[in-house]
């Protein structure tokens, strides 16, 4: 303050007549060398994008419920007085997202957005709406293969699902909240997530791209607007997105579409048993080097498992020459043996290796297998 009103001529943003400098900053047009080694970034992700937004639609779905009975329609005077509301039928609508994969009119998505529903629509994104029909559903993998009548549809481009790798960017593609088609960035957090409880197959893309309700179903693309995968499922404490969303990747996404179209259903191998996670206790007490393999906990009578040989207490290392690190690994193993097929199986009992030949069979459906 006293500089400035003594002696302003001093002072670095003054002139020698006391009126301030004019300074002009003008933005640089020299471009960033890049590091060596380095790729270019995308500037943007909109051909990709481009590229699958048409053959992601919307879907939404309706079901009639029946309203519960009020304890005082049984009286008559009540019933005079306000009527009976029961002949009223209700309906529940939910909404998702699916993604077209055939010329034919074949939409993907997953099982629980389109389950025990009655009525289904799906939504384009050029404007064009149709009712679907569902082909066929796969409950033990969440997926669900829907047909649409309509001409010149826009189909997405698979992706070669073994060269996904930690880091790649990820797009998710869908209909979060009902607000309409949206996409969101994110990276691939982690691949083949197991033990997570969502479904009876598990082997998630793990990815950070925001995934909200109504994404289910919906397309993770990368930055060539291919898909990767299906999205399916969120880890949240609060109904949001908060990072972590799981999608089904492409590979297993098109084995139960090829089935479902050409069967109407998804046929699995089986063999039979009850199976458990080896720990170190486990693995001490049954006297076994490492808690490599799966323990056999239980074997059904009559089942394939049982034909072959195998018992309770055997540990399964090997199916097919395929090592078996844990639970999951093994029954994705055992389902993708053809039924009928002869399988080598290599065990562990009471400390000494052996070898069995198991004839796989067809694994049931959930509801035979609740009733077993």
């Amino acid at each position: 303050l006293v500089m400035t009103t003594l002696r302003p001529d001093l002072l670095p943003f003054r002139n020698g007549s006391g009126s301030a400098n004019v300074v002009t900053i003008r933005e640089s047009t020299v471009t960033p060398a890049a590091l060596p080694g380095s790729t270019p970034l995308a500037a943007s992700y909109h051909n990709g994008v481009r590229a699958a937004v048409p053959s992601v639609v919307n879907i939404f779905t309706s079901k009639e419920i029946k309203s519960q009975r009020h304890p005082l329609m049984d009286d008559p005077a009540f019933r005079r007085f306000f009527g009976d509301p029961e002949g009223e039928p209700q309906r529940a609508s939910s909404l998702g997202s699916g993604v077209i994969v055939g010329a034919e009119g074949y939409v993907i998505t997953n099982n629980h957005v389109v389950e025990a529903a009655d009525e289904i629509q799906v939504a384009l994104n050029d404007g064009r709406q149709a009712q679907a029909r569902v082909v066929g559903v796969d409950p033990e993998s969440d997926l669900a293969v829907l047909k649409v009548d309509l001409a010149g549809l826009p189909v997405v481009t698979f992706a070669q699902s073994d060269k996904l790798q930690v880091g790649d960017v990820v797009l998710a593609i869908g209909n979060p909240f009902g607000v309409g088609q949206t996409v969101t960035m994110g990276i691939v957090s982690a691949l083949e997530r197991t033990h997570l409880g969502i479904n009876t197959f598990e082997s998630f893309i793990q990815t950070d791209a925001a995934i909200n309700p109504g994404n289910s179903g919906g397309a993770l693309i990368d930055a060539s607007g291919r898909l990767v995968g299906i999205n399916t499922a969120i880890y949240s404490r609060t109904g949001g997105s908060m990072g972590i969303g799981f999608a089904i990747p492409v590979s297993l996404a098109r084995q139960v579409l090829e089935q479902i179209i050409q069967t109407g259903s998804v046929t699995r191998g089986w063999i039979g048993v009850g199976v458990q996670d080896l720990n170190p206790e486990l693995a001490e007490s049954f006297q076994l080097p490492d808690t490599h393999g799966v323990l056999i906990a239980s074997v059904m009578p009559g089942s394939p498992a049982a034909s072959a040989g195998i018992r309770p207490g055997d540990v399964l290392l090997a199916v097919d020459g395929k090592t078996l690190p844990d639970s999951s690994v093994m029954l994705n193993v055992i389902a993708a043996v053809p039924p009928g097929k002869t399988a080598q199986v290599k065990l562990l009992r009471r400390g000494k290796s052996i070898e069995l030949k198991v004839n796989v069979g067809k694994r049931p459906s959930p509801r035979l297998r609740e009733g077993e």
